[in-house]
């Protein structure tokens, strides 16, 4: 009898998930936010030096 777990492979392979590839669709929700620090942060730094 043939194996309950069967592969088929039609030319599909299998590809380990890229880092890159994995973090690019929060780039439009991550980039804003860290924009949003940073000039807070140099504010804040304005403000101090001032």
């Amino acid at each position: 009898m043939s194996s309950p777990q069967t592969s088929h492979s039609h030319g599909e392979e299998e590809y380990p998930v890229d880092g890159v590839e994995a973090i690019v669709p929060l780039i439009p929700i991550v980039l804003p936010v860290v924009g949003g620090v940073l000039m807070f942060l140099l504010a804040f730094i304005a403000i101090y030096m001032a």
